[in-house]
């Protein structure tokens, strides 16, 4: 369940994300990722780097509003933060042990889509039923 929970909450994010419009996904997937590039700023676990790795994050974020690629790379580089994080002990939700860990499973199942340019993934799958008939 550790592993499984969290790819199905990357899957269902990609899955909601998918019902905006795509004139405007991309860049609500940019201020998103912005958003998650500060979720450690309150704790500090890691004094001054913790500035330092949301200023990375909101300048890939920044990118991120005309390309999926620097949306991607924002979302690798929250997955690194989360490990880093999970070893020294200071989860993303302080009462949920394993909750870095289950970010840092959970982060790169939306780089992956970002990575192929966030597709609509119900136009994915209309296009794959009408292959199929």
């Amino acid at each position: 369940m550790t592993v499984v929970a969290p790819i199905l909450i990357g899957l269902a994010y990609v899955t909601l994300s998918s019902l905006i419009p795509d004139a405007h996904r991309r860049r609500f997937n940019a201020i998103f990722v912005a958003g998650a590039g500060a979720a450690y700023l309150s704790a500090g676990a890691m004094g001054p780097w913790e500035f330092a790795f949301a200023a990375a994050a909101t300048y890939c974020a920044f990118r991120g509003l005309e390309s999926w690629t620097w949306i991607g790379i924002a979302w690798l580089l929250h997955t690194g933060w989360d490990i880093v994080h999970h070893i020294k002990g200071a989860p993303i939700i302080p009462f949920a042990h394993d909750s870095s860990l289950g970010c840092a499973i959970c982060d790169p199942v939306i780089a992956i889509w970002c990575f192929a340019g966030g597709p609509s993934m119900f136009a994915l799958a209309k296009g794959r039923q009408q292959q199929l008939s």
